[in-house]
């Protein structure tokens, strides 16, 4: 069963204008996407701060959690430009939930529409990050880290220390000749610096790529219609387990159904076998292999 209608999405949002709280470009993977899918044309609003909702620097902390602070970018750019449509992205580099010894880039892009008191989200957890740091002693220990982190189309943050924020910091490092020079002179005041990656969306392509895929869940989910009152953000709020086994028939961990529900009316509706299988493999089965 397919829960999506663009055509019949598109409705709530064709030739209306959102507002994007953003600073830092994002508009070039979203707006195409909200155009092409949705019929929703974005703008950036002038000389609208987002830093003022926390730096990934650490110079100035986020107010709140990474939804909350999505959620008060968008009301801010709602209250700047008297829109009724708002856009909103956020991110977090934190270990990944499942494998712990790996960066992940955690993506939030969040919709505001207040025409029809409405808040869509689309999220994303992606491996693909440089997300990284590392104290350095030598311009040649600079140039290796550089490499590493696919320098220069990542852009690189220099600074003396983590917890120093101080005129010495310098963002978006995008040269080799900056970043010699940047390095030799902030080792001429101590021996040991700090390089880290700039995770700010201009300066960070694989970044832009995540945001580029969120924005998609969000188009997703802009297009499920609720079927009992088409209301968008009809959406996956639960699921169950139990596939069973293709041998031994016993449930296993796998997923055996998906609760979605609407935003709005609170239906519900459970779908069984949401990929598309309707038997485990043995393989992993806990009766089948104790």
């Amino acid at each position: 069963m397919s829960l999506s209608s663009g055509s019949a999405a598109s409705s709530w949002f064709a030739n209306r204008t959102a507002v994007l709280a953003t600073m830092h470009g994002k508009e070039q993977v979203i707006a195409p996407l909200l155009a092409e899918h949705l019929g929703l044309h974005v703008t950036v609003p002038a000389d609208f701060d987002t830093d003022r909702f926390g730096t990934f620097t650490r110079d100035i902390d986020r107010p709140a959690d990474q939804l909350a602070t999505a959620r008060l970018k968008a009301i801010a750019a709602l209250e700047q430009t008297g829109a009724t449509i708002a856009l909103a992205s956020e991110g977090s580099f934190v270990p990944h939930p499942a494998l712990p010894f790996l960066a992940c880039d955690r993506e939030i892009v969040l919709l505001l529409d207040r025409d029809h008191e409405l808040e869509l989200i689309g999220e994303v957890i992606s491996t693909a990050t440089n997300f990284n740091h590392h104290a350095i002693d030598s311009v040649a220990a600079a140039l290796a880290f550089a490499q590493k982190i696919g320098f220069p189309d990542h852009a690189l943050v220099a600074m003396l220390a983590p917890d120093q924020w101080d005129a010495h910091c310098v963002k978006g490092i995008r040269t080799e000749a900056d970043l010699i020079a940047i390095v030799t002179r902030l080792l001429q005041l101590q021996p040991t610096i700090h390089l880290e990656t700039d995770m700010r969306a201009m300066h960070n392509p694989s970044r832009m790529a995540a945001i580029a895929e969120a924005t998609q869940k969000l188009v997703h989910q802009a297009t499920s219609l609720c079927p009992q009152c088409a209301v968008p953000g009809f959406r996956i709020i639960d699921q169950k387990l139990g596939l069973p086994c293709a041998l031994c028939r016993q449930p296993t961990t796998q997923r055996l159904a998906v609760i979605y529900a609407c935003l709005k009316c609170q239906f519900q509706q459970t779908h069984f076998f949401p990929d598309r299988q309707e038997m485990a493999d043995p393989g992993i089965c806990d009766f089948c292999n104790p």
